[in-house]
């Protein structure tokens, strides 16, 4: 089993009371421009035709470039060490890191009334039923966007408990609003509330339990 450090960062480093991005910002370093150039890749792979002529050059080239970054890695206990020693947390978020290829990725800003909120749209790779998100990117997405509440209100803490609430399919290829904010601390437990938003209508909501580290514990009389 790999050693996780004992020394963590906040979730992003963006947020000191003052600024209003929340997430990662893009294009800070060369592995953010490979990572997008994966995911052109992912999209379109996702939107070719399953037996098309082109394929079989297009693997061999794929092929090729998997070799060449194969034979420059690091060992996976050093890459954990960057990702949560350093900004790597919020760099490598899977649904708002720029430097994951995974992620679509979600960029949370500031909003009103304590709330965090950014527009995202899904292509094909983030399907499930035909038409529509994937009901786990839906549960990803508003994951992050609590966490990310909570890291606006004060404190991070870990995902104890998500309770999701799909109330109408989400779109793909259709702008989406994410947004979260947290509604009380007591202690160690942080409450937060997040939903997605279509063309004005909630189609997806989640109530998160997050128990913050016991370091991160502001005393108050």
């Amino acid at each position: 089993m790999w050693e996780i450090p004992s020394r963590r960062r906040e979730l992003s480093r963006y947020f000191t009371g003052t600024e209003t991005q929340l997430t990662a910002e893009t294009g800070e370093a060369p592995i953010d421009d490979t990572a997008a150039a994966v995911r052109r890749i992912v999209d379109a792979l996702a939107r070719t035709a399953p037996r098309g002529e082109h394929l079989p050059g297009v693997t061999t080239e794929l092929s090729r470039i998997a070799d060449l970054l194969e034979a420059r890695t690091d060992p996976v206990q050093d890459r954990l060490t960057d990702i949560w020693e350093g900004d790597g947390v919020a760099r490598h978020d899977p649904a708002t890191g720029p430097e994951n290829p995974i992620a679509p990725p979600l960029i949370l800003r500031v909003a009103e009334e304590g709330w965090v909120e950014g527009v995202v749209e899904l292509g094909l790779p983030y399907q499930g039923p035909p038409g529509n998100v994937h009901g786990g990117i839906c549960a990803m997405l508003l994951d992050a966007a609590l966490a990310v509440a909570n890291h606006r209100a004060g404190t991070n803490g870990m995902t104890a408990q998500l309770n999701i609430r799909y109330q109408r399919p989400t779109p793909v290829c259709t702008p989406i609003t994410v947004r979260a904010k947290q509604l009380r601390a007591e202690g160690r437990k942080r409450f937060t509330v997040g939903e997605l938003v279509v063309d004005g209508r909630v189609t997806a909501s989640a109530e998160g339990l997050f128990i913050a580290r016991k370091d991160r514990v502001v005393k108050t009389e």
